[in-house]
């Protein structure tokens, strides 16, 4: 599949790919999507554009997509099921593809319960899976959902998100395989702290062969302090962060914690790297842009490949 994609072209040319992300903002401001942008250019093939993630309202995924264009970056344009029917689904599929977007990553969505207006409706007409599948459709068979036929297709790159850590855990594999054969072409991880239970979801997913159909790329997000490693270890849901995580970032200074927290991801990188079946790594530094550049940099990522 040619979608067009600059982070389809890194992969398929089996370079270790580079995925960054941004958070648009809690208001109307392209600048502080362009400001978020300065630091990510040049240091990732892609970069994900949340769509209302944890429920929140914020500016939309679609147009921080079209500001990162703009600003010479490639987008990832976020899909959650939670706020649309199918038909505004489809709808928006065309349109960002008409806008220039090539990636979509296609996502459930936070329940609203858990955002700033908990007492909305929310939709899931089509549940993530149903996402995939339709997205696939409407760029290999040329049809809507209704099997209408579409004149000009969207040729998307698709994209899909994977939790290891998530209870029950020895289902997160085989849910990981039903996403492949839904249509995905490439999985961005949760963020993984704890390597070594990691290390045997992989074998699992080594073991069914499904490596072999998806690029999987590690989810790394650097700790800025202990609040925060403690803060994602009790109230995340599915995240998985050991003791030792937490009593390294103990075992510093104040000061010293972000740099400890960025050590610590860089290392998580360098692990990955080594590991069969991962073909690059999603980097999350929530609203930590800036620090982006030194993580990539320190990992021995740069420079990205021109392809």
């Amino acid at each position: 599949m040619k979608s067009g994609s600059q982070l389809e072209k890194v992969l398929t040319g089996g370079h270790f790919a580079v995925t960054g992300e941004c958070g648009p903002p809690r208001n109307a401001n392209p600048d502080i999507v362009r400001q978020k942008a300065a630091h990510l250019r040049g240091m990732v093939d892609s970069v994900n554009v949340t769509d209302n993630q944890t429920a929140v309202v914020r500016m939309s995924s679609l147009a921080g997509c079209l500001i990162l264009m703009q600003e010479g970056l490639e987008p990832n344009l976020q899909m959650v099921v939670r706020d649309r029917n199918r038909i505004a689904i489809q709808s928006d599929i065309l349109g960002a593809y008409a806008l220039g977007v090539r990636n979509m990553l296609c996502l459930s969505g936070d329940h609203q319960k858990f955002g700033d207006h908990p007492s909305s409706k929310n939709v899931f007409d089509l549940d993530s899976m149903q996402l995939i599948q339709t997205v696939k459709k409407m760029r290999d068979d040329g049809k809507f959902i209704n099997d209408q036929e579409i004149e000009f297709p969207p040729k998307m790159f698709i994209g899909a998100a994977a939790n290891p850590f998530a209870d029950p855990a020895e289902f997160r594999a085989v849910r990981l395989g039903k996403k492949v054969a839904a249509g995905v072409d490439f999985v961005q991880t949760q963020c993984i702290y704890n390597l070594d239970r990691f290390e045997k979801f992989m074998q699992q997913v080594r073991d069914m062969g499904i490596d072999e159909k998806v690029y999987i790329l590690g989810g790394v997000t650097p700790m800025k302090s202990v609040g925060m490693a403690n803060y994602m270890k009790n109230l995340v849901p599915g995240m998985d962060v050991p003791e030792e995580v937490i009593n390294r970032m103990k075992g510093v200074g104040k000061k010293d914690q972000a740099k400890e927290g960025i050590a610590i991801a860089v290392e998580t990188i360098q692990r990955l790297k080594e590991m069969k079946g991962i073909a690059g790594v999603h980097v999350m530094a929530i609203e930590w842009e800036e620090r982006v550049p030194e993580i990539v940099e320190m990992a021995g990522l740069l420079p990205r490949p021109q392809v």
